[in-house]
């Protein structure tokens, strides 16, 4: 006989912890399917810990909507829960005259997106706080910030565990049916019938959803962009993220400070077939160079290789910027069954909106 049991979220990231959480708090069963050991080890575990403010998406898009929503539930998150996270700014710099009317372009889409004001800054206004940063111009969001993701998810881990939610690790997800009951799931370790289902699996999420129920929908394909980060030795020169202008496929070469203090750059784009975080150093150069830009003083002996991660995308380099795909009940006609697609930056930020959002389709009639 199969085992019932009312939801299941496959992946245990920090998007798919959120979805089970919004589930558990609607007085749902959930139980998170995980095919690693432990939490959050992909995307997750391997971005720049960024609290986005929501600039750079274009309005009414998923993005703007989500990141928004979501940077203001998941400060109150880490206020209610104790997660660390400082609200410590970004600075986004123009390094070519050039580049000024970018960044007129950001504070019209910071008002557009109901982020606020951002204040522009003078050269010397820029010295002033960073003196390290050359640059011409620039514009600062004080609603940018770091967060603690591991923490974050422990606390997600937390809430599911007390409403009475468990994951089930080292358990793959293989396929899943409509049947006139709900969804019959066939995992690596049993079969069980459920009346949600989400697909939460960050990179593996498109093909995830070609062995799931999706109706009719023409799913999108999968794309990767892997980006590198290096670590800064030594004490930080910097006390606010310094960004510079946007690039295709992501948001250029930037400084982030983590909650210890230690300064990383990255990421940057590069296109691949398939997902693979090894670590390529032989682009150094012009990575450095990039830094250069706006930190001319970089000393590249005192860089050294952090890690990579793998942004889900779904379009291919000569694609534009994609918005997040959350295909529901709404889409595709299954009942209870949500793919959640393309959930690259800033979906760290948007994880609660973005739950709220997911849990709301699924349950819907």
């Amino acid at each position: 006989m199969t085992d019932k049991v009312d939801c299941i979220v496959v992946g245990a990231g920090v998007v798919g912890l959120a979805c089970a959480v919004a589930l558990a708090r609607r007085g749902r069963e959930v139980v998170v399917v995980e095919r690693h050991g432990q939490i959050g080890t992909e995307t997750s575990s391997r971005n720049s810990e960024v609290v986005h403010a929501g600039i750079y998406y274009p309005r009414d898009s998923l993005k703007a909507a989500l990141c928004v929503s979501g940077k203001a539930a998941l400060y109150r998150h880490c206020e209610e829960f104790g997660v660390p996270v400082s609200r410590c700014g970004k600075i986004i710099v123009a390094t070519a005259p050039a580049q000024l009317e970018v960044l007129r372009g950001y504070q019209r889409s910071a008002l557009a997106n109901g982020v606020g004001e951002l204040k522009w800054l003078t050269a010397n206004q820029v010295r002033d706080i960073e003196p390290e940063v050359k640059c011409v111009g620039a514009v600062y969001s004080d609603s940018t910030g770091i967060i603690d993701s591991h923490a974050f998810m422990e606390s997600l881990v937390g809430i599911l565990e007390q409403a009475g939610g468990a994951i089930a690790f080292e358990t793959t997800l293989e396929a899943a049916l409509e049947t006139r009951d709900g969804i019959r799931v066939v995992t690596s370790a049993m079969e069980l019938d459920a009346n949600v289902l989400i697909n939460a699996t960050g990179l593996h999420a498109p093909d995830l959803a070609l062995r799931l129920p999706h109706g009719e929908v023409q799913l999108p394909k999968p794309h990767y962009a892997i980006g590198h980060y290096y670590v800064l030795g030594g004490a930080s020169p910097f006390t606010h993220l310094v960004y510079p202008v946007a690039e295709p496929g992501g948001l250029g070469v930037h400084v982030t400070i983590d909650l210890g203090g230690q300064a990383k750059f990255g990421p940057d784009v590069r296109w691949i077939d398939a997902p693979d975080y090894t670590f390529d150093d032989s682009r150094r150069e012009s990575f450095v160079a990039a830094i250069r830009q706006y930190y001319p003083a970089l000393d590249e002996t005192r860089l050294v290789p952090g890690y990579t991660g793998i942004r889900p995308k779904l379009g291919d380099a000569g694609s534009p910027a994609g918005d997040f795909v959350i295909l529901g009940p709404a889409q595709h006609g299954v009942a209870g069954v949500v793919h959640l697609l393309g959930i690259e930056s800033p979906g760290l930020t948007a994880a609660l909106a973005i739950a709220e959002r997911v849990a709301t389709d699924a349950l819907s009639a």
